[in-house]
């Protein structure tokens, strides 16, 4: 690698935390000479060796053990789940990490309550002299919001509002000062795309997202909260939701956040068949929402529904490696990896009776990148200055459990953890001239990452589904909610030897054939020579912010900077 190039980058752009506006600073001699320059920058041989750990061969097998069957889909709190954890644990051993866990083991658990919401397989709605009687499954899928065994609504009416979003910074607010206590909303998926001042055009925030608008629904009193589901909205076809909210749900124990009696979601073709008994066309109900002075809509239409709940209590857990770090002035602060090692565990059968949800792509793949990561770690004849933590967590799939307890619980304070670089899916198709860069623009790791990439002949993209709002959908959403400057690489699309728009139409098929299915399963002729050039990617950039003088900082005025300044203030008391 060209060092010097990544030397001046690491310590004069991607960690000196400047706006994008702002003007280059020139290096001298002397401080691009300097041993800890040197380091920072990766340029030594050692480190270029230690890159021959990442193989095919050990990230494959990782990879082809933890989906087999013999894990039955790595469900939180089952057999699988605990086997999963168990050989994760001993290969971190085998390469000499310590345990990073509570009380010296490998393990961060954290309680999940088990909520089986026994759904009713019609749902009738009524009003204006008319019924609409509606299948679960084919139309809706409904869970309980609540820890309780029973969950139940009576004579509520239903209130379209919108996008379901309170945005002070946009100048936007669904609800105004509508009464919801005790109704259910219906509510617009994502958030306004149509013009990228506003919200952020087709790059879905965290205000587009499910787990925004049922807690937001919650908090204005809502008894319940329906969806209405698209395929282009969701970025997803209706049989994900289907999968996924089928059987038992997990949460982390309640706390006193507010809460509802039911999440639901509706297809759009039930939604119109709602709307219309009241005398409104669906259509120009969200004509009206994409405007600031939408007001909710009541539709005079009432259901009343009741659900049964099994509630149960299970135990899972992150498994976290440490590789502490060489220097006792930045030892205390850390590097952090991060892919979800759980999936979906045993469901509904698939056409060909498969009741097991493998999760090879989502997320066996990723676990086994970071894997290969923390073995060329290993490799360095000496650490990094700072440490390491290789943090696979549990029940991402649940709405990111693990990670949103690890960083309610950090092993290290929050204002000491210097990134975050997640995986969620590694490369199975090849190597790419591009690599894919989700939360790109957002922080000073941007042009460290870039540059490095530059030295392998690739091109570092932007999300290329921005409106999946990938950023908020993954575990780097909880580290960058605490102020940990987070970045998530994914694979490129831009597959070498490849026709232009082939790896867009793999990932598309991906997602409409596989995607939280039986079927994401192992196959062995995967071709694994681009997650080693991702591997090697993210090593050389955790390596670099592992060794340099400053941590990484979000570009000034993102929307994670002031938790970060909170953070390093009380790291300093």
């Amino acid at each position: 690698m060209h060092y010097l190039i990544i030397l001046v980058l690491t310590l004069f752009l991607a960690l000196a935390g400047c706006s994008k506006e702002a003007s280059e600073p020139v290096a001298t001699e002397a401080e691009l000479t300097s041993p800890v320059a040197v380091a920072a920058a990766g340029g030594n041989p050692a480190a270029e060796a230690a890159t021959a750990q990442i193989t095919d061969d050990y990230m494959r097998e990782i990879l082809r053990e933890i989906s087999s069957d013999d894990y039955e889909g790595r469900g939180p709190g089952t057999r699988g789940d605990d086997k999963a954890r168990r050989y994760l644990a001993a290969r971190m051993e085998e390469l000499g990490l310590q345990p990073g866990g509570d009380d010296g083991s490998w393990e961060q658990p954290f309680d999940l309550v088990g909520l089986n919401t026994d759904q009713p397989k019609t749902w009738t709605f009524e009003g204006h002299g008319k019924t609409l009687s509606l299948k679960q499954w084919d139309q809706y899928m409904i869970n309980t919001d609540i820890q309780e065994p029973r969950a139940e609504v009576n004579d509520a009416e239903v209130v379209f509002v919108g996008y379901g979003i309170q945005a002070p910074e946009y100048d936007w607010d669904d609800y105004k000062d509508a009464d919801l206590e005790g109704k259910i909303a219906l509510i617009m998926n994502n958030d306004p795309d149509w013009d990228p001042e506003l919200f952020a055009g087709e790059t879905r925030l965290w205000y587009g997202r499910w787990d925004y608008k049922y807690q937001k629904a919650a908090d204005m009193g809502a008894v319940g909260a329906i969806i209405i589901h698209t395929t282009p909205s969701a970025s997803y076809p209706f049989q994900v939701l289907q999968t996924s909210n089928i059987g038992v749900q997990f949460e982390l124990p309640a706390g006193d956040e507010k809460r509802k009696q039911f999440d639901a979601w509706m297809t759009e073709d039930a939604v119109i068949d709602m709307v219309e008994m009241a005398g409104f066309d669906l259509d120009e109900l969200r004509e009206r929402a994409y405007n600031r002075d939408f007001e909710p809509v009541p539709l005079g239409v009432k259901t009343s529904i009741a659900m049964d709940v099994e509630v149960t209590r299970v135990q899972s857990a992150n498994v976290l490696g440490l590789i502490p770090g060489s220097d006792p002035e930045f030892s205390d602060e850390v590097v952090i990896y991060s892919a979800h090692h759980d999936h979906l565990g045993i469901g509904p059968p698939n056409e060909d009776g498969d009741t097991i949800y493998n999760g090879a792509f989502d997320n066996a793949s990723g676990v086994a990148l970071v894997m290969g990561i923390a073995r060329a770690f290993k490799a360095l004849p000496e650490p990094p200055r700072r440490s390491v933590l290789v943090a696979l967590v549990g029940a991402e799939e649940q709405g990111l459990l693990g990670s949103k307890w690890h960083a309610r619980h950090p092993t290290f304070p929050a204002g000491k953890i210097a990134a975050n670089i997640n995986y969620d899916g590694g490369n199975v198709r090849g190597e790419t001239h591009d690599v894919t860069y989700v939360g790109l623009g957002k922080s000073s790791i941007d042009k460290l990452t870039q540059l490095i990439a530059e030295e392998q002949g690739r091109e570092i993209v932007p999300d290329q589904f921005p409106v999946k709002g990938s950023f908020y959908r993954s575990d780097q959403f909880s580290f960058a909610r605490i102020g940990v400057p987070a970045a998530y690489l994914d694979p490129g699309v831009n597959y070498i030897d490849r026709p232009e728009g082939w790896g867009k139409e793999q990932d598309a098929y991906y997602t409409d054939a596989h995607y939280h299915q039986p079927s994401d399963e192992y196959d062995p002729n995967w071709n694994l020579e681009g997650m080693v050039q991702d591997a090697i990617l993210g090593y050389w950039v955790g390596l670099a912010i592992a060794n340099a003088d400053d941590m990484p900082k979000w570009n000034e005025g993102d929307e994670f900077e002031a938790a970060r300044l909170e953070a390093l203030a009380a790291a300093e008391e």
